[in-house]
C-alpha cells in the first residue's frame, strides 16, 4: 500500500498535548506581592488545588504546550504518519506556530481530539494569542454560526470523541481515553499519567512526555476508529482492516527503546464477541 504523505491526501488531525505551567505567570498573577521564584510558584498553587480539589493539574490558562503529537490520517481512515513538533527543542512558541501553519499547510483538516474542546484546543488559542500568532482560517467568525470552527456542533472542524460519547456533554465519561482504549484491547496510560508531566518536565525528560504523549494519540487514533463504527461511517470488519494496517505501520517504525516499542508491548486485540 502506498504511502502517500501529500498535503492533499489528509483528512485529519488525531492529536494531543502537553503542557506545563509558566511558573513566572503563576508568580505575577497569583502571587504578586510575595516574590516567589518560577518552580516556587508553581509548588504552591499545585499545593492549594490539590487541598481544594483534590488534584493539583493547573488550569489551561496558565499553561503553554510542551509536547504536540499529529497523526496524519487520510479520508479513508488510514494513519499514514505522526509528527512530533519541534523535537528535540520543544519550544511553546514554535510548538504552537507549527501546529497553526501545519493545519493551514493542510488544507484545514478536521481536528481529532478525546476532550479537545475543553483543553487542548482553547490552550493552543490561548498560546496562539500569547505569542502573537495569527488563527484567521480558525477564527472564521464571518461564517453562518454553524459553518464556523469554533462552533461547538461543527464536526467536520473538530471531532471531539468525548462529545460523540457524552452526547455533547449530557453526560459524564468517567475513565476517559484511558477506559475507552482498553475496551478495544489497546494499552491506554501505560507508565506515565497526565499528572506527572509538569514534574518530568522539570527533570528536564522533554522526550520521555513527548512519548507518553505519541502513545495517546496512537489510543486516539484507534478510539477514531470505532466511533465510526459507532456512527456506521465504516463497517466493524473495515475498522479491524484500519486496526491491522496501523499495527503493521508502528512495527515498521519501532526500534528499542522506543515509544512504539512500549506501545506494542501492551497491545491487545479486541475481543469480538459475535
Amino acid at each position: 500500500m502506498t504511502r502517500d504523505l501529500n498535503a492533499d491526501s489528509i483528512e485529519y488531525f488525531v492529536f494531543d498535548i502537553e503542557s506545563v505551567a509558566d511558573g513566572d505567570l503563576v508568580a505575577k498573577v497569583r502571587y504578586p506581592d510575595e516574590q516567589l521564584s518560577p518552580d516556587e510558584a508553581v509548588q504552591r498553587y499545585r499545593a492549594e488545588l490539590l487541598e481544594s480539589h483534590g488534584s493539583d493539574f493547573i488550569p489551561y490558562t496558565f499553561q503553554v504546550p510542551t509536547s504536540i503529537i499529529i497523526g496524519k490520517v487520510t479520508s479513508d481512515l488510514r494513519l499514514i504518519d505522526m509528527v512530533s513538533l519541534d523535537e528535540p527543542n520543544y519550544r511553546p512558541h514554535e510548538i504552537t506556530r507549527l501546529f497553526w501553519a501545519g493545519w493551514e499547510a493542510y488544507h484545514r483538516p478536521t481536528l481529532v481530539t478525546f476532550n479537545g474542546r475543553v483543553f487542548d484546543v482553547p490552550l493552543l488559542e490561548l498560546a496562539a494569542f500569547r505569542f502573537g500568532i495569527s488563527c484567521k482560517g480558525w477564527f472564521n467568525s464571518q461564517a453562518r454560526t454553524y459553518e464556523q470552527n469554533r462552533n461547538r456542533y461543527n464536526q467536520a472542524s473538530h471531532f471531539d470523541l468525548y462529545d460523540v460519547l457524552t452526547n455533547f456533554g449530557a453526560s459524564r465519561f468517567s475513565g476517559g481515553l484511558n477506559l475507552a482504549a482498553n475496551l478495544l484491547g489497546k494499552p491506554g496510560k501505560i507508565e506515565v499519567k497526565g499528572h506527572m508531566v509538569q514534574d518530568l518536565y522539570h527533570e528536564g525528560r522533554l522526550r520521555e512526555i513527548a512519548d507518553y504523549c505519541r502513545c495517546d494519540v496512537l489510543d486516539t487514533y484507534f478510539v477514531f476508529l470505532r466511533a465510526q463504527v459507532l456512527l456506521g461511517n465504516i463497517t466493524l470488519e473495515t475498522e479491524q482492516q484500519l486496526v491491522d494496517g496501523a499495527r503493521e505501520w508502528i512495527e515498521q517504525r519501532s526500534e528499542p527503546g522506543s515509544a512504539y516499542e512500549t506501545y506494542l508491548q501492551q497491545w491487545g486485540d479486541w475481543t469480538n464477541p459475535w
